[in-house]
């Protein structure tokens, strides 16, 4: 698996998800743009990452916000003046609630975080990828995006949304030599699943480095037969052992 030399940028990388990501390619060589809200998180995982022999670049930014954007891709052309991997990570969930209980705001910062911010991200990549003719990219859905749970469909909307936006996406630029793909994790054992209130009392939970093994395949060249499609990583918390949640929920 030939990596080394590659310059990923992964975004939420902080933690969770997205920390185990960073660190997996770091472990393989590849310079890992952090990017993040949080500067002591991206901080830390830059220093973790550093621990490995790998270089690593912090940036803050917030990636609902176009010209943010821009500037963490320029940032990194700036450094290394390339982009082989993108990894849309970046998400947010707010506690369960009925649609009748949502306000129109958090329905939008959702929907800016989970789905504008991939759309921004991959856009801002693609010229680059483009002119080199090579490119992955990998959206993290969920199973959410997959099927309807009650009190989450403002999160569940947006993660269908970036299911669609993988496809599409694969359809318009294989011919450049760009893969594009989505993971679906099911219950994960992150800070952000904690905070919702859906971990409480399970032990079905996947690790978050399971999930980072998937999305180091699907980054390798071991995975140049597989575009457009989203492979769902659910674990234990798999519907088919049981409920996802205490109670069947």
């Amino acid at each position: 698996m030939e990596l080394s030399g590659q310059v990923a940028i992964v975004t939420g990388a902080g933690r969770g998800i997205g920390r185990a990501t960073a660190l997996a390619l770091a472990r393989r060589g590849i310079v890992v743009v952090l990017v993040s809200r949080t500067r002591p998180e991206i901080d830390s995982v830059a220093s973790e990452a550093e621990a490995v022999g790998a270089t690593a670049l912090p940036v803050v930014a917030d990636l609902g916000q176009e010209d943010e954007v821009a500037g963490m891709v320029d940032r990194t052309l700036q450094a290394y003046g390339r982009v082989d991997i993108l990894v849309n990570n970046a998400g947010i969930a707010l506690p369960e609630r009925p649609v009748v209980d949502t306000s129109l705001a958090d329905w939008e910062r959702i929907l800016r975080v989970n789905l504008t911010g991939p759309f921004l991200c991959a856009r801002a990549v693609l010229p680059i990828m483009m002119r080199q003719q090579s490119g992955k990219i990998i959206n993290v859905a969920s199973i959410g995006g997959r099927m309807g749970i009650a009190g989450i469909a403002a999160y569940g909307a947006a993660k269908a949304g970036l299911l669609h936006f993988t496809a599409s996406l694969a359809a318009e630029v294989k011919r450049f030599g760009i893969d594009v793909n989505a993971v679906c994790p099911s219950g994960t054992d992150t800070r952000m699943l904690h905070e919702a209130g859906r971990a409480k009392g399970r032990t079905n939970l996947i690790r978050p480095e399971e999930i980072a093994n998937v999305i180091l395949f699907l980054v390798s060249p071991e995975s140049s037969a597989i575009t457009g499609t989203a492979i769902d990583a659910y674990g234990m918390s798999n519907p088919l052992f049981g409920p996802l949640l205490p109670g069947g929920k």
